[in-house]
């Protein structure tokens, strides 16, 4: 009798069970978009709503469970734990290496996996640990006074757009059916401070700039990476809302580009809709905006009063469906909800793995830029018989660390790295000597005595440099106030100089371009470092000793001076960039030495159906083994007012012995001359004659070439 209480009251488990089971959105041999019209179909209105949240709790009686959308990986898993720091995005541009972009994301989704697989073993579905990533960040870095450009791939739209591109592809995999991890490309559009406004600023722009600007890196994101996930901005556009945009979210990304994935807002955006940018009176409005400008994800709390619009006619339950639609089919596609997915035996052994860390080192050296090597001072003997190490950065790990970063199980400072690289009868010393900005300094003159060189690590860091609120020592809220290397610093290196007459070596850690004049006339050799990751200090010392030929290029302009630069609250391009900065600057983009010698010689052109293909001699007549980074500029001939000096179309790194020459070959592909036209309102290739440019930065062109488009 007993036993036949139990079975009865056991079937009404059983049943629901089954049917859970026999559910349409269980069955994986549907696709990814049946599968989420059936789930929406058994949802209630909550339900739904709560699924538009970013900390969505779930559906407990259809056995879905919790999921949080905010994970970070800007240059590595991020805030999650142990993982592989890589270098910091403008360091990655600074490579102009997509192809070695790519496997580092590819390492970058491994561990983003392994970490996933690791935390549903344990029943741990907290923030950070699921597998849709807010990164890259491919804003324009027009201004280097924004506090967040170290984040960006520069002030280049086609290089954003080919780093971008190839981060995307690394973090998404190549599975044909399912994601491997979503990127999300953020923030569109049009956002790059100034930081302390920018939850209220209205950035004003001409189309042109809108759309040969600040648009093309995340066009080609969407139409050529095919990125899962982009992110709206905080501010507001041509006075809309960025987030609320019906002009950017349907009419250009969805309708124009035909973007598939979801839409995700910055944090707390909504809620500016109404607070900051009083564009509405209610939650209510601002959250019936949003959905009807098709966002998908909210990271914040606003789409709770859904509820509310819906009573108040502002929207119907068919545009809730349809939003959650797109959220789901990222979800399904991730593999969710099925049993197995070709990603779930990837382990935590590979997370901060030993091939991670040759990997993060390998980014780092080709990252960091050579800016001067007076009387070639570098490379420096290993069996050097002293080193006095100082600088306020040279012992610290949060210039190695940059931001949105994860925790190494054993950063490599510059002190650290320098001292593993030298020979054990090497003397090192090391003192701070200054603070980042503050005037005093500690006596370390006594140790320059016997030193045979000094390399001081100094510069910019995540305290003085940052998103708002994160860089605590910055007096412009994240932003910096000018780009004025550090008074303390300039002062301290002023006394180095004049206690030594042996090398002095400035390796200048920043994300940012700053003021060098004084500092490259005082030093006898400059390497920009940026924030280069958990291998930075072996890296940088891989230059120093000559192990590794430096070859990293500028991904932004470094001007002379802070005058230089326009109002930084003016959204116009003019006078910006390399693209349109028509004065002398410190260094230019795409700039970089080595210690050996390249030459270019014998170009000729030919061309298919869709693109130019420029063909030339490259030498190396120097010393040493290295990479060339050779660079395609385009200028087109009688170019309207609106139009660039110059800009780069194409660029590829290339490994050439001593001594050797080789062919090498550049590609233009024809789209790429298209410009938007104001009048016609549509991008057009103009018909007429284009200067291409070749050579081994913006400013040092070596080979020239003239082509008519018909």
């Amino acid at each position: 009798m007993k036993k036949f209480i139990l079975f009865v009251f056991l079937i009404p488990c059983l049943l629901s069970i089954h049917a859970q089971q026999t559910l349409l959105f269980r069955n994986e041999k549907l696709s990814a978009e049946e599968r989420a019209r059936d789930l929406i179909s058994h949802l209630t209105t909550n339900e739904k709503i709560a699924l538009l949240l970013y900390n969505s709790p779930g559906v407990p009686r259809l056995n879905i469970p919790s999921y949080n959308w905010w994970n970070e990986a800007l240059h590595g898993v991020a805030r999650a734990g142990r993982a592989t720091v890589f270098p910091q995005a403008i360091g990655m541009a600074a490579t102009f290496n997509d192809s070695l972009i790519q496997t580092m994301a590819n390492a970058i989704s491994d561990e983003a996996r392994a970490k996933y697989n690791a935390a549903v073993k344990n029943n741990n579905r907290a923030q950070y640990l699921g597998l849709t990533f807010w990164s890259p960040n491919i804003n324009i870095f027009r201004d280097p006074r924004w506090g967040r450009g170290h984040e960006t791939y520069g002030e280049d739209p086609f290089l954003t757009g080919k780093m971008g591109s190839a981060f995307v592809r690394g973090m998404q995999g190549m599975d044909h059916r399912y994601f491997k991890t979503v990127a999300c490309a953020k923030h569109f559009a049009v956002h790059s401070g100034p930081e302390p406004l920018r939850h209220e600023f209205n950035a004003v722009i001409s189309n042109s700039d809108l759309r040969n600007t600040y648009l093309p890196a995340f066009k080609t994101l969407v139409t050529e990476a095919k990125v899962g996930g982009v992110m709206c901005a905080y501010n507001r556009t041509d006075s809309q809302p960025c987030c609320a945009n019906h002009l950017l979210l349907q009419d250009i990304l969805r309708d124009e580009w035909q973007f598939k994935g979801y839409v995700v807002t910055d944090c707390w955006a909504l809620d500016d809709i109404k607070t900051y940018h009083h564009y509405v009176k209610t939650d209510a409005e601002a959250a019936a905006m949003a959905i009807k400008a098709n966002v998908n994800v909210e990271c914040g709390n606003t789409l709770k009063a859904l509820q509310d619009a819906l009573q108040q006619h502002l929207l119907t339950e068919k545009d809730i469906d349809a939003s959650l639609q797109i959220n789901l089919v990222t979800l399904f596609k991730l593999g969710w909800f099925d049993k197995k997915t070709p990603f779930d035996n990837i382990s935590p052994a590979v997370v901060d793995n030993e091939a991670h860390r040759k990997l993060a080192r390998a980014v780092a050296a080709q990252s960091m830029v050579l800016l001067s090597n007076k009387n070639h001072v570098l490379p420096l003997s290993k069996n050097i018989g002293h080193i006095l190490i100082t600088g306020p950065n040279a012992n610290v790990s949060n210039v190695l660390m940059a931001n949105y970063n994860g925790s190494s199980s054993k950063c490599v400072n510059f002190v650290e790295g320098i001292t593993a690289a030298v020979s054990a009868s090497t003397i090192i010393s090391y003192n701070q000597g200054c603070s980042l900005t503050d005037t005093t300094m500690q006596d370390v003159y006594w140790q320059i005595n016997d030193a045979d060189a000094v390399v001081a690590i100094m510069g910019l860091s995540p305290l003085l440099e940052g998103e708002n609120g994160d860089a605590y020592l910055s007096e412009a809220g994240g932003d910096k106030k000018d780009i004025h290397f550090p008074y303390a610093q300039l002062k301290y290196l002023k006394a180095l100089r004049n206690k030594t007459k042996k090398p002095l070596i400035v390796v200048v850690t920043t994300g940012s371009a700053v003021e060098l004049k004084e500092v490259e006339a005082l030093a006898d050799a400059v390497l920009l470092a940026w924030y280069p990751g958990e291998e930075g200090g072996n890296a940088a010392a891989d230059i120093l000793f000559g192990n590794y030929n430096p070859s990293g290029r500028l991904p932004v302009t470094f001007y002379q001076s802070n005058n230089d630069l326009p109002a930084f609250d003016d959204y116009a391009m003019k006078g910006r960039t390399y693209r349109y900065f028509t004065g002398q600057p410190q260094h230019a983009f795409g700039f970089g030495l080595s210690y050996t010698n390249f030459s270019y010689t014998g170009l000729s052109v030919s061309s298919t159906s869709d693109r130019y293909i420029f063909n030339f001699k490259l030498s190396n007549s120097g010393k040493f083994d290295g990479d060339e980074v050779a660079q395609l500029y385009v200028k087109r001939l009688n170019a309207g007012s609106d139009e660039p000096v110059q800009q780069l179309k194409s660029f590829k790194r290339i490994h050439i012995t001593r001594g050797k020459t080789i062919t090498a070959s550049l590609a233009l592909e024809k789209k790429d001359l298209a410009w938007w036209d104001e009048q016609q309102h549509a991008y057009v290739v103009y018909p007429g004659k284009y200067e291409i440019g070749i050579g081994s930065a913006s400013d040092h062109i070596l080979l020239k070439q003239v082509i008519e488009v018909k």
